[in-house]
């Protein structure tokens, strides 16, 4: 009997090669200088691809953070109204019987671009917010080091709240 076949890491390699030819063509086709290094090129595609895929787009920060008018929400529905009392009805009548099927093929045409549009926001979202959280696990991991560092030339003890407190005084001096 012949052995069971492994996928896993056939598909890894295949993924590598794969990835290895994009950052190849990136460099030579003007993308960053910065993807040479393949460590790098590797760090950033899964920082990415954990954006793109490992994120429920619905639950993101920076969208709570936004003014809740919500206009970097596209909306693809077509609601038609009227503030006039009297003629208001008359006018929607012509204008689902006569302008809506007039511009129907319109509609069609740009709700498809709304939404690639809308997944394309919300994956830059993402991507914005993935990049948020790694400065501040970085800016976190340094100020840990400097604490440490600090720690050890003054023989003085200081600890995570300290540098949070400092942190926070810096950032409210910055704002003023």
């Amino acid at each position: 009997m012949d052995a069971p076949v492994r996928t896993k890491p056939v598909m890894d390699r295949i993924e590598s090669q794969v990835r290895e030819a994009i950052r190849r063509r990136v460099t030579e086709h003007g993308g960053s200088t910065e993807y040479r290094d393949p460590v790098l090129f590797e760090r950033v595609w899964s920082l990415l691809g954990h954006a793109a895929d490992g994120r429920n787009p619905d639950f993101l920060l920076l969208p709570e953070l936004l003014d809740e008018s919500g206009d970097w929400d596209l909306r693809t529905q077509l609601s038609l109204s009227s503030h006039r009392p009297a003629l208001g009805p008359i006018i929607l009548l012509v204008k689902r019987r006569v302008l809506l099927p007039l511009s129907r093929w319109l509609l069609e045409y740009t709700r498809e671009n709304f939404r690639r549009q809308h997944r394309v926001n919300r994956l830059l979202f993402a991507c914005i917010e993935e990049l948020a959280i790694e400065n501040a696990r970085l800016r976190l991991a340094l100020e840990r080091t400097e604490t440490t560092e600090a720690t050890e030339a003054t023989g003085t003890e200081h600890t995570e709240e300290t540098a949070i407190h400092r942190e926070t005084e810096q950032r409210r001096r910055t704002d003023s």
